[in-house]
Formats: C-alpha cells, structure tokens, sequence
C-alpha cells in the first residue's frame, strides 16, 4: 500500500504505521476493499496525504472504518442528519454529522477534489444546518412549555440567528468558531399556561441552541460559539429584539462593528422577518455617501492587531501577521465600507466573488484582483491543512522541522522551502497591496507642505498671532490678509465647530490647513478659500467627506482648481458633497464621454437600483446627472472639451436621462392600466419630440428642457389592463408620469425644469398630440414662429419607428412653398417683438442673446433661410443645430462660405462667452464695447437677408 503515494523517506515510517493501525481497526474485508479502490482511482496520495496531513482524519477512520470506504466511493456524501427524539440524541446526531462532514472534507481538499472554495461553503452549509435543525428543536420544545411567543398584536414570533464574519460570507474554516446574533422581531409574551415574556423565552432558545453546538462531550462538540460581536458583547443581553438592535447600532454602533455587520447573513429564522432585519441593519454598514472614515477604523483595528502579533510573537500567523488572511479581508473590506452604501454590487459577502468587482469597477488595479484571489486562496488553504491536523483553531506556521515536512506533504509541496518559498511571495504581494489601500498616507506619502498652515489654524483667534498671521496669508496670496482671516476665524468660532465631537474636529483640523496649502497655489487664492468654506460648513456634521479629502490629496487638488474656476461648481459641490466622489478619479473626471458611453453609465447605474423602488430610482437619475453635469463642467474649465462639445455632452446627457425616465414611467403605467391599444412592448407609439436647445443640441449649464409629446394610437381604444382607460388618456398620464419624474423636487433636487407650451395651441392645448392632429395643426393653424420653431426640432426617444415618422413630417412641413415677403415681415416682427420684452442691451451693456446682432438674430436668420429655401434646398434642414444649418446653406450655394462663416464665428463667440458666464454665475451680459466686430457682421446680415 502506498507505493505510488511519493511520500518523503522521513514519513514514510509514519505512513506505514498509521495504515497498520487503521487495519487493525478495519479486518481485511474493509482493508482489501479500501486497497482495491484507491488503486483504481488512483487515490493513494490523497489517501496517505490524509492520513499525513491529519490526526483527527485519522483517528475518526479508525473509530468508523466503514467511512473510509464510503468516502472513497463516493464524490459526495452529503450532509444527512441522523434521527433524533430528544435534546440527548440531538446533541448526538449534530456531533455525528459534524465529525463525518469534517473528516469528508480533509480528505477532499487533501486529495485535491474539492477547491478551497467549495470545502469552505461545504463547511458553511454544515454550520447552517447544525444552527437551523438545532434552533428548530429547542423552539418546539419551549413553545410546550410556555406557549407561542407572540407580538402586541398576536403573531407569532421566531427567532433569528445572525452569521457573522467567514459563516455569514460562507467561507467558513476547519475547527472554526462561529460567531452569532441573536435577535427577535417584537417584545411579547408567550401564550401559553406559564406564560413568560418574548424576551425570557427567546434567552432560553439562545442558551439551548448554544449548549447544543458547543458543549463538549465524548463525541466532541459541533462548533464553538462566539456571542460577543452581539450588542454590548459579553455584558449585553443575549438576544435582542430588533428595535433595540436598530436604536444601538444608530446611536452606539462603532466603526468596527460595521465592519463586523458587512458579512451578517441570517443562516436560521423565518427568512422573510429575517429580511426586515437587514433593511434595518444596512443603513449603519452601508452610508449612503462616499465614507472614507472606514479606513481610519480599519488601520486602528489592524494596529491593535499587529500590537497583538509582536507581543505574542505571532509574526508567522498566515492569518493575522503581515501579508496574511487578514489584510486581504481587510482590503476588500475597506472599498466595501467605503462604496457599499453607493454601489450595492459591492455588499457582496463571499471574497472571492467581491474581488473581481473591485477590479471591473476601478478600484484596485488591472491584474490585483486574481493575484489577490491567488493569494488568499494558498493562504487559505495552508490554514485549512494547520487545522485539520488535530482539529485546532490555529493559524501558526509550525517551527519543529518534522512538522514543516508533515504539512509540506500534506500539501502536495517536495518540501518545506518550497511551501515557504510560495508562502513569502504570496505574503509580500498582499502586504504590498494592503499598504497600498489601507496604510496612512503619511507612511507612503512625502511629508506634508499644509505642515506650515497648521500653526496658522490652530491661533487664528488668538489676538498675538494677529499680526504673523496676517503676514502669512498676505505672502501666500491671500489679499486681503483681514478678510481671509476673518473668513477663518469665522469657521472657527462657529457654533457648529465649537460643538463639534473630538473625532470631527481632528478632521477638520486636517483639513484647514490642507486647505490654506492647496489655495496658496492658486491664483487667487482668497476667492478658492471663500468658495471652499460654504462646503465644509456642510459637510462638518457628516466629516466623513473631510476624510475622504484628508485620503486623496488629488481630491483636495481637484476642488480647489475647479471652485476657483467656477462658483457654480462650488455651489454644486455644497449642495450636494456626495459630488466629491466625482473627484478621485482625475482621468474619467477628465475624460470626454460619447453619447453611447453616457446612456450605458446610467443604464448600469439603475441596473443596481431595485426596479419597484422608484423613489431610489429617481435619487438614482439625479445623482448621475449631478455626477455627470460636473464632470462636463469640470472637462470644459480644465479645457478638455472644446464649446461645441460641451453642449453635446449637456445634451447627450438629457436625452439619456429622458430615455430612461420614460422607460420608468412607461412601466408604471402599462402594470397599472395594461398596454395601450395597438402598443407593443417593442412600440410604444409615443415619442418626446425636442425644441429649442435640445433640439439644436446646444443645451447649456442648468437649460430648461423644451419638449413636445406624440402619439399615433387610436385615442377611442382602450388599454389591457384590469384598470382600463382609453388611450387618449393613457398618454396624457404617462406625459404627466414623466414630466413628474422629471421636475419632482427630491433631496437632491429637481432633474430638469419641463417646459411643454411649444405643443399645439401652447397650455390650451393637449398635452399629447396624436400625429394626425400635430400635422393638421401646423398646416392649418400654426403661426410663423411655431413653423420657426419646428427648424430645431427632433425626436429624441420613444418609439423608433414614430421618431422616423416625425422626422418625415418636420421634413414635409419645413420643405412647403411659403411667401418670402410675408414670411420676412413675420419673422422681422416676432423679432422685434422679443426685442422690446427681453433685451437687457443700454449704452453701457450688451446682451450676448437678445442684444442687436446677438444669438437670437443669427438663430432668426437661419431659420428664415430654412423656412425660406427648404423647398427648392431640402438638404439644409436635415440637421436642427444652427451651425450645420449654415454649413448646409453653403454646400447647397444658398450662402457664401465667407458669409457663413463669419455668422458661425459670431455664434460660437458668443456662446462660448455664454458658457463661461453661466459657469461664473453671471448674466449673459458683457460691456458694450465686447463683441462690435460680431455684432456687425450680424446687423449686416441680417439687413442683407431681412432689411
């Protein structure tokens, strides 16, 4: 036995004597039979590795030897409870099914059979059967004593149990303790005779279901019980119910314990209450904002630990030292804590699944997530071969030479050096990653220049630091010294920093001279700081967001290049901080998006969105506008995007919005009314038809949307639902759903301003048009200014084949003979009309959109050359945007390109001014000697064409 099991000259003594020994116990039938089947399966090094690598896999073949037959036959042996009468046979049976699955198990990983994660979930499966047949027991024999635990209100109660850390993540080890929460839905009393309260009777279940698992007896013990991560730990009580859980954790919860909280799982209970309480839970895991705050809990928890490791001389501990299990838990852990409560992919429990989305989210490298995955499995798995040795909860590496060979064989290594070879490297690369992520900046960082502020900070009340003070800010830029000083001593002496807990104040006094540092290299640094501080004033009671800055210096860098560029930005960013998150990564803040990149960003981002949740949808919508409205801004100020683009990413970004909020509301109503009548789900036959900047595509910062809705369903037909309306209604409710969605004042604000007045007849009118009506109505009864309008439609989403039809009508509309003089007459005098109500233009100011020879004459000049000329020149209202419009009218021969181009130079001039006024917050009005050059050209023109 054993020729072909490659066992090292030094064991094989042992190996032969262990084989002996287990003969002995089985007879020959047992023994041959075992000799026949290894042969045949090959299984001689599994088999001699097992009896190597573990006494207690041995001694429990010896103790049954029919198992090891049984194992050797099967693939799988399952987890099968014997049965049981009674506490006596319980107890029995859990230590029966517990042994057999753990010898199964050795044997397997040994064997190489089974993979690290498969043993660990079979383990975990173990665990949870154990717990739920145990719970379920004790609960039947109690509800004998005293009844049905019950609520106020009569229902029954039942008791959760909590799997925290590996059994919540189902990696559970070999040997390993578990670690639970009990808790239950409602104080109560039982219904029984000798009524008790929920409370008492839940405490009895507890001490039952633990005394089950983990006493001790000849047949060993099920699994060791670890009640302290409960509330208060060992003083507290021994089960809670889930109000008191609820009010502990948002008013005495500590960073660690939401650590702890990250893996929770209910593994027993009712699954449906078990539900309520992690909804309950996932608020204190789980901000809802960007919490780097996580990292600072994570390197004190890693602190203590390595504290614990040189005072114990635990530096060969492959879970707890350097580069061990740990870290690796730790680093998955802390983007968890960080981006969980924004990202809800990332609340995934098992590591090994969690990995990879790090990586295809950005957060760790190319390539970090399977080294990592590489990593903690061979560390994984040595742990697993230290434990099953004698079926001891350690994670020592041995020292004994003989022991380092055992456990090299085990593992299928020739030798120690070799195991401890793949060990150091493994442990190098974590331990680089983990300094990576979690270390202190200072520790892989240059020294810091904000050093020198921070005397400045911490005495800007004090009256004999007046004047140095006031030299320092006046030398670093800040002009006036007074009125930064002033600015920060109001911070200071505010009533909302006096009051704040030590650990925000730490933050801030992080921060400020962070801060002070970072706008001392702007060019003005005063007005970053005057900026800047309206933000941290929000952010104090939540400085969580100061952590994140204090984290990332390229953060820091970031707000103060983008606040001293542009108040809109700063106040965007006060308004909603959650925006900072935008500014840790510069390359994607900076880099330019296509249309189909922004539509599939937001289709991702209310993927992870619960569809039935249309509140947290529309959170959803708004944040990705907010994110994605920076990040244009940002691109346009640092320069990445030139003017056209911006507007095309502005409007880019509407129509994905628009698409996508339709898609909402179009869902809401067919599950509420059924389909319209000849509406499938491929066609809807509606679509959103774009006017003004969106149609033109030249939509600016904080643009109203301009739109127009259509059908062409028949409006006396009903819908399919089991609440049916016609369809004339259906559409006006899906409009009215929409445009709900749209302007709905959230926290976080409204989407879009909506406005419909450009439909037919303007607010008399229907809401929805069908199509025969918006034709009619154009060719009927629409004034030269709706025809005006119509230049710069287009559908923008709905049904494919409607937008087709559409854009086929606005073709045969724009492309009708019309009068030149008349229609000259009316375009002169609906622009003077617009003159005389909205020009802000006197001696001294020129408005850029309303002034003589601004943006609404060259918009009235091009439309009146497509009103004019369409018909003989279809070609020159193919496009809605106005620069094309002219650059069609110079293909066609209707307008030299020397002509056109001026008028486009003119355009662009202004707009781009527009832009970079909007940014400041100001009025798009200038000095009138700006743009005379322009304005000229335009006033030329314009007398050419229109006189």
């Amino acid at each position: 036995m054993f020729d072909h099991a490659n066992c090292p000259e030094p064991l094989k003594h042992q190996l032969d004597s262990l084989w002996s020994d287990w003969c002995e116990q089985a007879g020959t039938a047992f023994s041959d039979e075992v000799e026949r089947l290894t042969e045949e399966r090959a299984l001689e090094p599994g088999l001699a590795r097992s009896f190597i690598g573990s006494e207690f896999f041995h001694r429990y073949c010896c103790r049954q030897p029919q198992f090891l037959v049984e194992l050797l036959k099967a693939e799988d042996l399952g987890l099968a409870l014997p049965d049981f009468n009674s506490d006596e046979s319980l107890d029995s049976a859990l230590r029966f099914l517990r042994n057999r699955a753990t010898a199964e198990v050795i044997f397997r990983d040994f064997a190489d059979q089974w993979d690290i994660p498969r043993t660990c979930l079979r383990l975990s499966e173990l665990a949870e059967l154990c717990i739920d047949t145990a719970l379920r027991w004790h609960h039947s024999q109690l509800v004998k004593r005293y009844g049905e635990p019950r609520d106020r209100e009569g229902r029954a109660q039942s008791m959760v149990v909590l799997g925290m850390g590996k059994l919540g993540a189902r990696e559970l080890n070999l040997s390993s303790d578990i670690d639970l929460i009990f808790a239950y839905p409602e104080p109560g009393h039982t219904d029984g005779e000798q009524c008790v309260e929920n409370q008492k009777f839940f405490q009895r279940l507890g001490q039952r279901l633990i005394k089950s698992l983990d006493a001790i007896n000849a047949e060993g013990f099920v699994f060791r019980v670890d009640m302290r991560l409960r509330p208060y730990g060992d003083s507290g009580p021994l089960v809670s119910h889930f109000a008191a859980l609820e009010d502990y954790y948002q008013t005495q919860g500590r960073e660690w314990e939401r650590y702890a909280m990250v893996k929770a799982r209910p593994v027993a209970g009712n699954k449906e209450v078990a539900a309520d309480l992690m909804e309950l839970l996932r608020p204190f895991t789980y901000r809802r904002y960007i919490d780097f705050s996580a990292i600072d809990a994570l390197r004190e928890m890693k602190a203590l630990i390595q504290r614990q490791v040189r005072a114990k001389g635990l530096t060969d501990n492959i879970k707890l030292g350097r580069g061990g299990i740990r870290e690796v838990e730790f680093i998955a852990q802390a983007f968890q804590l960080i981006r969980g409560g924004r990202q809800p992919a990332l609340r995934e429990r098992n590591l090994l699944k969690l990995l990879p989305l790090l990586e295809s989210d950005g957060h760790v490298e190319p390539g970090v997530a399977s080294e990592l995955a590489n990593c903690y499995l061979l560390l994984r798995r040595v742990e697993h071969a230290l434990q099953a040795y004698r079926d001891q909860q350690t994670q020592a590496l041995p020292q004994d030479d003989k022991e380092r060979q055992r456990l090299a064989y085990a593992l299928g290594r020739d030798d120690w050096g070799q195991l401890f070879g793949e060990l150091a490297s493994v442990r190098n690369v974590v331990e680089s990653e983990f300094d990576t992520v979690i270390a202190p900046p200072e520790e892989i960082a240059e020294p810091r220049v904000a050093e020198e502020w921070q005397g400045l900070w911490g005495s800007c009340n004090e009256p004999g630091s007046e004047e140095i003070n006031l030299q320092s800010l006046a030398d670093a830029g800040f002009v006036p010294a007074g009125e930064a000083l002033n600015l920060l001593r109001e911070l200071s002496n505010s009533p909302m920093v006096i009051a704040l807990p030590a650990s925000s104040r730490e933050r801030l006094d992080q921060f400020m001279p962070l801060l002070l540092a970072a706008a001392s290299l702007q060019e003005q640094p005063l007005l970053v700081l005057a900026r800047v501080l309206p933000l941290v004033r929000l952010v104090l009671r939540r400085s969580a967001y100061l952590v994140l800055i204090n984290e990332n210096p390229p953060v820091l860098s970031q707000l103060v290049r983008l606040c001293s560029a542009s108040p809109r930005i700063a106040e965007q960013l006060a308004r909603h901080p959650i925006l900072l998150d935008e500014l840790l990564d510069s390359r994607r803040l900076l880099a330019p998006a296509t249309a189909e990149d922004i539509a599939d960003e937001l289709r991702r981002e209310l993927l992870r969105v619960d569809p039935a949740d249309l509140e947290q949808q529309m959170e959803a919508l708004r944040y990705f506008k907010q994110s994605q409205s920076l990040r244009i801004a940002a691109q346009e100020v640092s320069g990445a995007l030139p003017l056209m683009r911006v507007s095309d990413s502005l409007t880019w970004l509407a129509e994905a919005i628009l698409q996508q909020s339709l898609h909402l509301a179009w869902a809401q109503m067919v599950d509420k009314y059924g389909l319209p009548a000849g509406a499938t789900v491929e066609d809807m036959r509606f679509a959103i038809i774009a006017y003004g900047k969106l149609g033109g595509l030249e939509l600016a910062h904080g643009s109203d949307l301009d739109i127009v809705f259509v059908h062409d369903a028949d409006p006396q037909l009903n819908t399919s639902g089991d609440t049916s309306i016609d369809n004339q209604r259906f559409y006006t409710r899906l409009a009215q759903r929409l445009i709900h969605i749209l302007q709905t004042r959230t926290l976080s604000g409204p989407l879009y301003e909506v406005d419909t007045r450009l439909r037919p007849s303007g607010n008399s009118g229907l809401l929805v048009t069908s199509m025969a009506a918006f034709d009619k109505y154009q060719r009927e009864s629409a004034w030269t200014w709706e025809h005006q309008a119509i230049v710069r439609a287009r559908p923008v989403t709905g049904s494919s084949r409607l937008c087709e039809d559409f854009q086929e009508l606005r073709l045969r509309l724009l492309c009708e003979h019309r009068n030149e003089q008349k229609l000259r007459e009316e375009v002169i005098a609906m622009r003077n009309k617009m003159r005389s109500h909205l020009d802000k233009s006197n001696d001294q100011k020129f408005d850029l959109k309303h002034g003589a020879g601004g943006i609404v004459d060259i918009e009235f000049l091009v439309q009146y050359a497509a009103l004019a000329w369409a018909q003989t020149a279809p070609s020159i209202v193919r496009y809605t945007d106005n620069i094309r419009i002219l650059e069609s009218l110079i293909d066609a021969g209707l307008m030299p390109a020397k002509q056109a181009g001026h008028l486009i130079d003119a355009y662009k001039a202004y707009r781009s001014e527009g832009h970079r006024l909007a940014l400041q917050q100001l009025p798009g009005i200038v000095s009138d000697d700006r743009f005379t050059a322009e304005r000229k050209t335009v006033q030329t023109n314009w007398q050419q064409l229109l006189g």
